[in-house]
């Protein structure tokens, strides 16, 4: 086994030093880095060090650089929201992927109001004591999202844990309504835990979502601090009961979770948390870097480098995830149109065009 790797000096302009680990040689196979743990470089919170001693950085390294917003779509979707009056988690939660997924006719709606009942440690989304319902939300959605022109939308909410049912009957009735006015958009939901209830996901389950999402977020000895109110068991219970009850209906719905790095976990813990997904029969993942909101969330322990992106996306892909992005600006619902079953097909018809004959052919060049 190899030495393991030394720390490199990373200096960006205005920055100061941080800690960063040299990528693996290039070769045609990734291997494991030794079980490291991610205390290494940051800053903590109000200023105070990380568990290493550094301090935070004033700036991002340069892998950390998101897309600037633009494009015909990206302006023409961003105008009908306004309109529309509707909420996105692309804006709520400050996505740096929200100029591609919007060129792309890819968006996140958020519904059931923008106040969380719960204070996860990383989540930039308001919490507090909701005052907002409306039951005629899916019908809303429904239209908005018709006259928005998406190929792909994914269905999001803040926690309710102040309603009956947790917002399940609403999320069911939004993914109804959108199959009515929409029937050839992929359709995803990010779900919340339900507390784990069977009859809350059924009610969702039945509606027949494209892919249903319900993240773990972070590894097994973090949850506490970094999901207050949620659990590991729970999270994994959720994602296997979504698979049966996929199962039981006939419908083919992927099931997804994401994982964020960089908040003091270790490899190890990561392929902990890779092998109990699969356990659970997860068919997508997503991990990304987790970035720091304010002074008031967890801080940052260490940035990942894009070479250990693609590490941990090899171990992901060797476990038997059917997709897996990773990579440092990944967020939950990034790529997502090209993770629904069929999405291969409709990729190829995009690139695609008709001849003379009326024959499918791609598109030159």
């Amino acid at each position: 086994m190899g030495a393991r790797p030394r720390p490199k000096l990373y200096t960006p302009s205005m920055a100061r030093e941080l800690p960063m680990f040299e990528s693996a040689p290039s070769g045609p196979t990734h291997h494991p880095r030794p079980d490291l743990p991610i205390s290494i470089g940051g800053g903590g919170a109000a200023g105070l060090p990380a568990a290493d001693g550094s301090v935070a950085l004033r700036r991002h390294p340069d892998w950390i650089r998101a897309r600037m917003p633009s494009g015909d779509n990206f302006h023409e979707l961003k105008g009908l929201l306004r309109g529309l009056d509707l909420n996105t988690v692309c804006e709520e939660a400050h996505c740096p992927n929200i100029g591609e997924c919007w060129d792309q006719r890819t968006a996140t709606i958020m519904i059931l109001g923008d106040t969380c009942t719960r204070a996860c440690g990383f989540c930039a989304v308001k919490t507090g004591r909701p005052t907002w319902f409306d039951d005629d939300e899916p019908r809303r959605v429904a239209e908005a999202v018709s006259q928005l022109g998406l190929e792909h939308v994914v269905v999001t909410s803040v926690a309710r844990d102040d309603l009956p049912d947790g917002g399940s009957r609403i999320f069911a009735e939004t993914i109804l309504a959108m199959r009515d006015r929409a029937p050839g958009m992929g359709i995803e939901v990010l779900i919340p835990d339900f507390d784990g209830s069977d009859d809350r996901l059924q009610t969702v389950m039945d509606a027949r979502p494209d892919i249903l999402n319900h993240n773990l977020e972070t590894v097994k000895r973090l949850q506490k601090s970094v999901r207050k109110r949620a659990r590991w068991d729970r999270s994994l219970y959720v994602l296997a009961r979504a698979k049966e009850m996929a199962l039981r209906i006939g419908y083919p719905v992927h099931t997804k979770s994401s994982l964020m790095v960089g908040l003091g976990e270790t490899r190890s813990e990561l392929t902990e948390a890779f092998e109990a997904l699969r356990a659970a029969e997860v068919d997508i993942l997503t991990v990304g870097q987790y970035l720091r909101p304010s002074l008031k969330h967890l801080p940052l322990e260490r940035y990942y480098h894009p070479d250990e992106f693609a590490e941990l996306k090899v171990e992901a892909l060797g476990l038997g995830f059917k997709h897996v992005e990773s990579a440092p600006l990944v967020r939950s619902s990034y790529h997502a149109r090209d993770q629904v079953p069929g999405a291969e097909l409709k990729r190829l018809r995009r690139q695609a065009t008709l001849d003379a004959e009326g024959r499918v052919v791609p598109l030159a060049g």
